[in-house]
């Protein structure tokens, strides 16, 4: 895939600001999650069902903005192994500027840009390598103040798909933290909508996690995390429930380990 525009107005803004960025906070985990209700998986050629997944995650604030970064290992029940990531820098245009971009609920504006990372292999053995893509996403985002949430955000995206027609995707990201007497919980997640385009029907995928701060009952909090995470995703990959003879529509519990450092 050539590089678009977008991404190489995104990386020459990037190195623009980056002798003079400054990280302000940072945060990496790796997490550990069982399921056995997954429907499809990314190559579309089986409809397995149980998976184990191994997840690292970056997030971190700069000068300039933020920065997320996941990567999903995903082993399945038919022996087949994919690797999806996620690469998410947002440019902040209040930071950049030195303005306050805030109101109402507000609190800044935000260039959001994602690039997608999908590798697969071939169960089937009917290719060397299996199949590969990278999508870029580019828009705006907004940060939100919401009570009681540590943070919430809004990205609105033109996607530009390699193996698929261009289309649209709202994200919504959120983090509550709570507590119920002496225990310690946080309730996160994301909601992805994306529109219909010449080739995909319109999906929404709600995926959040209900987790117990486990490792605060010895003095380590924020640490050591056990819990759930609840997949909700209509129509998934923008395939309509039923086409090909497929169970496109996913409701899954996972197992949940997540240790942070």
């Amino acid at each position: 895939m050539k590089p678009t525009k977008p991404l190489l107005l995104l990386a020459s803004g990037l190195l623009s600001v980056a002798a003079q960025a400054e990280m302000t906070w940072s945060d990496n985990s790796l997490s550990l999650l069982y399921g056995r209700d997954y429907e499809m998986n990314y190559s579309l050629t089986t409809d397995d069902s149980e998976r184990s997944v191994v997840t690292f995650e970056h997030a971190s604030g700069h000068s300039w903005g933020d920065l997320f970064i996941f990567a999903d290992y995903l082993h399945s029940e038919d022996g087949s192994k994919e690797l999806y990531s996620e690469i998410s820098p947002r440019l902040s245009l209040g930071k950049l500027s030195d303005r306050e971009l805030a109101w109402g609920p507000v609190t800044d504006v935000l260039v959001a840009t994602t690039v997608e990372l999908g590798n697969m292999d071939d169960p089937d053995h009917l290719t060397a390598t299996g199949p590969h893509f990278t999508n870029v996403l580019t828009g705006l985002g907004f940060d939100l103040a919401v009570p009681g949430f540590s943070f919430v955000q809004v990205n609105a995206y033109r996607r530009d798909n390699d193996d698929k027609a261009s289309n649209e995707q709202l994200t919504l990201v959120w983090a509550m933290p709570f507590a119920l007497g002496d225990a310690s919980f946080v309730y996160d997640g994301f909601i992805d909508w994306t529109s219909a385009s010449e080739d995909a029907h319109p999906s929404m995928n709600f995926t959040s996690q209900l987790k117990w701060d486990v490792g605060a009952n010895w003095g380590e909090p924020k640490a050591l995390y056990a819990g759930i995470e609840y997949v909700h995703w209509n129509d998934k990959f923008g395939f309509k429930d039923g086409t090909f003879n497929t169970d496109s529509n996913e409701r899954n519990v996972n197992l949940l380990v997540k240790y942070h450092f």
